[in-house]
């Protein structure tokens, strides 16, 4: 007998050593790949902590038998289920009061990995009032009319190199040298269009004078802004201001950061929630419709692609973040692969 317990203990120890191991690999990879961003290190930090999972439970297994370790199992997963959902659902009135950030769209506010608050919004006029954000009156056939022509929203700031041609320049910086370029507002569909076609003599004619804009709901104004991208900073074009039925309204980075559930025909449907920051509410009929931006991005949401969320889709506003704890939900969901716009960050 005593013998046996000898060995009980000698195995215990041995997997608790190799369990610590696995949570010191798992600890590093994580962080690795919170540094890096690689894919091949994100997914070993998956296995790592699929691994470690696994082999706990097989040792409690071992060492306190099924039933006791369903038990257990049982009562932490309540535990956890109580402290990280139910107390803050009701805490922070929101049916959804925990969410990850899964993009850089909001550097540099909130960083790709942020584990954030998200408290409920129980009356959108009122927190539209406090937090002093613009609300734009329109009405329902001007708003139907933007909804069901929504492409024709899909304009965007783009430099170009030749007056003549209109050639549009992604970046107007290539290797750390600035082009000479100048900057317009272009159809997005119509430049995807021609680009595909390889015809890039057409592109002129995508260019969005302020009176092809006359009757778009929202109009778009733009600028040269500058973005960081490693030590340097470079020349960006951006969306400055837009208006809406007469009404001019710029960025505020002091209106509050949001977050919305996407619908179908939206560019990111079903990918995750959007965390952005509000830019103005058009007021329909008493029915609000959240104008959104990234703060990283040099355009609005509704310019890429995705239709202004109405109240319904709001899941709250931004009450907390704590930095980087939210990527091992990120590794565990599979969302490995580099984002866009990590490399660099707006400057306002």
């Amino acid at each position: 007998m005593r013998t046996d317990k000898r060995a009980e203990g000698k195995q215990r120890r041995k997997d608790d050593r190799l369990i610590y191991g696995m949570y010191a690999i798992t600890l590093i990879l994580i962080v690795l790949y919170i540094l890096d961003n690689n894919v091949a290190v994100g997914v070993l930090a998956f296995i790592a902590i699929a691994a470690t999972i696994v082999m706990e439970f097989r040792g409690s297994i071992r060492s306190e038998g099924v039933k006791k370790t369903l038990k257990d199992l049982g009562i932490a997963v309540v535990a956890v289920v109580l402290v990280v959902w139910v107390l803050p659902t009701l805490l922070l009135q929101s049916s959804s009061p925990v969410n990850v950030v899964a993009s850089c769209s909001m550097l540099p506010s909130l960083g790709r990995g942020d584990l954030v608050l998200v408290h409920g919004i129980s009356n959108m006029s009122q927190f539209l009032s406090t937090n002093h954000v613009p609300v734009v009156n329109v009405s329902r056939a001007q708003f139907e009319t933007m909804m069901g022509n929504i492409s024709s929203e899909y304009i965007e700031p783009l430099a170009y190199t030749n007056n003549d041609v209109g050639h549009v320049v992604i970046a107007p910086y290539l290797n750390g040298t600035v082009r000479d370029f100048g900057v317009g507002l272009y159809s997005i569909p119509c430049i995807s269009r021609l680009l595909d076609a390889g015809d890039s003599q057409l592109i002129a004619r995508c260019y969005v004078t302020p009176e092809k804009q006359a009757s778009n709901l929202i109009k778009f104004s733009y600028a040269v802004g500058n973005v960081a991208v490693g030590q340097g900073a470079f020349p960006i074009p951006e969306i400055i201001s837009i208006t809406i039925a007469n009404t001019t309204i710029f960025e505020n980075y002091s209106n509050p950061v949001i977050v919305y559930t996407t619908v179908p025909g939206d560019t990111f449907y079903a990918d995750y929630e959007i965390i952005h920051r509000l830019y103005a509410a058009i007021d329909v009929d008493g029915s609000y419709y959240m104008v959104t931006k990234g703060d990283n991005n040099p355009v609005i949401d509704i310019q890429a692609g995705n239709y202004p969320a109405n109240s319904s889709q709001v899941v709250g506003y931004l009450d907390g973040r704590i930095p980087y704890l939210g990527y091992p939900s990120l590794i565990i969901k599979g969302q490995l692969s580099p984002v866009a716009q990590c490399n660099q960050t707006m400057l306002h």
